[in-house]
C-alpha cells in the first residue's frame, strides 16, 4: 500500500502532523495501537512555563532564547522561537477548525484550576475549564454522589488555602443509578454518555439551579460533552451563575472529546485510520525508510515517501526502558540518556526526574539519527523526542503541536509526493 507518508502514533502529534499534511494535498494513514495519552490528558495544553533550571517563563521569546543560550537539547532550542510562535498559532486555527472550542493564547498564558484545588499556567485551555477566580467570588464546587474520581471537599480547601471563597457541595443524579451500582464503569466518560442525552438534560439542570442562586460561580465536574459543547453552553444559559468544568480523573471527558474531533477531521480529509494496529518492523535502505511492516497487514508492507515517528514517550511504549539502557521500540533510533541507571533518577521523588528527559535524538530538521547516521525521510515528532522534561518545564503540549506541524511543512516543502 502506497502513500506519501506514514504517521506512527494517533496522539496529539500524530494527528495534528496528519490534517496538516492531508490539507496540503498528500495521501497519508496513521498506524494507531490503541488510545493515546490524548485521551488520559485534562484537554489543555502548556506551551513554556519553566527553563531547565526551574526559573519561570514569562516570555516565549526571552524563554526559548534562555534555552538555546544553555545549549539545551530541548525542540525548542532546535526550532527557534519565531518557528515555535509560528505553530503554536496555527496549532490554535487548527484545533478550531476541528470543532474544538478554546480559550488562551500564545502571548497570554493563563492559570487555570486544576481538580485539586491549585493553579497550573497553560497555553490553551477548553473553554469551559476555569481561570484563577477573583477573591471577592463565592464558589461553589459541586461533586456528584457516589462519583469518586472527583473529591470536591479536598478541592475547596486547597482553593480557600489560596484566598479563594469557596465551599464544597454534592448533589444526587438518579439518573446514573445504573452506572453507580458498578464503581468500575462510574466514570466520567460513561456518566457523559448518559447526561449528554438531550431527554436527560432537566436532572443536571434541576440539581443544579438551586446552587446557581446561592453563589456567584459552580465548578462541575467535566462529565457531559464527550462530543460537543452543547450541554454545557445550555446549562450556562439557563442557570443563574455561571457554571465551569474540572477535568476529572482519566479517561478525560475533554481529551477524549479534542483525541474524537481531530480524528475525525482527518478521516474527513481523506486520510487512512489504522486503529488497533502496530508497527513491526521496517526496512532501511540507503538512508531511507522504504517500507513499513503492521501487525494487521502481516505480509503487505506500507510504502511511504515518508514516515513520521509520534509514538509517545513511556507511558505509550515508545520508549522502552531496560536494564542495560532506554531505546526506541521501532527503529532502534538513537536515544538522549544518563549513563547508568543510578543517574536516570533523582531521590527526590518531587524532583525534576532526568529520565523525563530522555528521548529520540534528530537533527535541526527534527530528521531521525541511527548510530549517528540521519535516516532522510524519517520524522520524530511530539513524546518521543529527548531534551525536555514535560511536567516540570510546562511544554508537552507545545512540544506535540508544534514539532508536529514543522515537521508536516518539511515533508511538505520536500515536494515529494505519489
Amino acid at each position: 500500500m502506497n502513500f506519501d507518508t506514514v504517521i506512527i502514533g494517533g496522539g496529539l502529534a500524530g494527528l495534528l502532523c496528519g490534517i496538516r499534511l492531508q490539507e496540503q494535498g498528500q495521501r497519508c494513514a496513521i498506524v494507531s495501537r490503541g488510545q493515546s495519552a490524548l485521551s488520559f490528558s485534562s484537554g489543555s495544553l502548556d506551551l513554556l512555563s519553566h527553563l531547565p533550571n526551574g526559573e519561570p517563563v514569562n516570555s516565549l521569546d526571552t524563554g526559548i532564547a534562555a534555552l538555546q543560550a544553555m545549549q539545551s537539547p530541548h525542540p525548542y532550542a532546535l526550532l527557534g522561537a519565531e518557528r515555535v510562535r509560528h505553530y503554536a498559532l496555527l496549532a490554535q486555527n487548527l484545533l478550531a477548525e476541528c470543532g474544538f472550542a478554546t480559550q488562551g493564547h500564545v502571548d497570554t498564558p493563563h492559570q487555570r484550576v486544576t481538580p485539586l484545588g491549585t493553579f497550573r499556567q497553560a497555553w490553551l485551555s477548553p473553554t469551559e475549564v476555569p481561570h484563577k477566580p477573583d477573591a471577592s467570588k463565592t464558589i461553589g464546587i459541586v461533586g456528584i454522589s457516589g462519583f469518586l474520581d472527583f473529591q470536591p471537599a479536598l478541592a475547596a480547601a486547597s482553593l480557600r488555602k489560596r484566598g479563594v471563597n469557596v465551599s464544597a457541595e454534592e448533589i444526587e443524579l438518579p439518573v446514573l443509578d445504573a452506572l453507580r451500582d458498578n464503581p468500575s464503569e462510574f466514570r466520567a466518560v460513561n456518566i457523559a454518555r448518559v447526561l449528554d442525552k438531550p431527554e436527560n438534560f432537566s436532572a443536571p439542570y434541576r440539581a443544579l439551579l438551586p446552587l446557581s442562586r446561592r453563589y456567584d460561580i459552580l465548578y462541575f465536574p467535566a462529565c457531559f460533552g464527550l462530543v460537543n459543547s452543547d450541554v454545557f453552553a445550555q446549562l450556562n444559559q439557563q442557570l443563574s451563575c455561571p457554571l465551569f468544568l474540572l477535568p476529572t480523573l482519566p479517561p478525560s471527558v475533554p481529551g477524549t472529546r479534542m483525541q474524537t474531533l481531530l480524528q475525525q477531521r482527518f478521516v474527513r480529509l481523506g486520510g487512512t485510520w489504522m486503529p488497533g494496529d502496530e508497527v513491526v518492523n521496517a526496512d532501511i535502505a540507503g538512508g531511507r525508510v522504504t517500507h513499513v511492516w503492521t501487525r494487521k497487514h502481516e505480509d503487505i508492507p506500507l510504502t511511504p515517501k515518508h514516515v513520521v515517528l509520534a509514538s509517545g514517550s513511556f507511558f505509550s511504549n515508545g520508549l522502552i526502558a531496560e536494564r542495560t539502557g532506554v531505546r526506541e521500540a521501532v527503529f532502534g533510533l538513537d536515544v538522549l540518556q544518563s549513563e547508568g541507571r543510578e543517574h536516570w533518577y533523582r531521590d527526590d521523588v518531587f524532583a525534576a526526574q532526568p529520565w523525563q528527559q530522555f528521548g529520540v535524538i534528530t537533527d535541526r530538521q527534527l530528521r531521525a539519527q541511527r548510530g549517528g547516521a540521519p535516516i532522510e525521510n524519517l520524522y520524530v515528532i511530539g513524546s518521543v523526542l529527548g531534551g525536555f522534561d514535560a511536567v516540570a518545564q510546562g511544554c508537552g503540549g507545545g512540544v506535540c503541536a508544534t514539532t508536529a506541524l514543522f515537521a508536516a511543512d518539511r515533508i511538505g516543502a520536500s515536494g515529494e509526493s505519489k
